[in-house]
């Protein structure tokens, strides 16, 4: 099991290498290219959130990174769901998942870059 951990925490602090391997792999089985890069950006969500969570605790020493991107993800289906209640009448809890997850791979990555060159730069200010 220890394995497993070791994996996970070496894909996700690497994100893009998990991201490639799946497109690549994926338009290869398929032919698809869309279909490729959804799946690719499915995998790679859940490897960035885990990896901007630790970076959020590392960078502004605290213990709410993970709770804070559970709270971000639950606002924004929140507010997908009242959008679309009020324009079509009704909820597609499957439209409104994907929508928000898909959302979250672009804003997980934005906060991947951004925390990423802020710990550098914290750890450049140490030396």
């Amino acid at each position: 099991m220890q394995w497993l951990v070791k994996v996970y925490a070496f894909l996700a602090a690497v994100p893009i290498i998990p991201f490639i391997i799946i497109y690549f792999g994926s338009k290869a089985a398929t032919g698809d290219k869309k279909k490729a890069v959804r799946l690719a950006m499915d995998i790679t969500t859940a490897l960035l959130i885990g990896c901007v969570a630790v970076l959020f605790d590392m960078v502004f020493n605290s213990s709410f990174g993970i709770f804070g991107i559970l709270l971000l993800l639950l606002i924004g289906g929140g507010l997908m769901g009242n959008l679309q209640h009020r324009t079509k009448g009704a909820l597609d809890i499957k439209r409104i998942t994907r929508a928000v997850w898909r959302l979250s791979f672009f804003m997980m990555s934005v906060m991947y870059i951004l925390l990423m060159l802020i710990g550098i730069g914290q750890s450049f200010a140490k030396v």
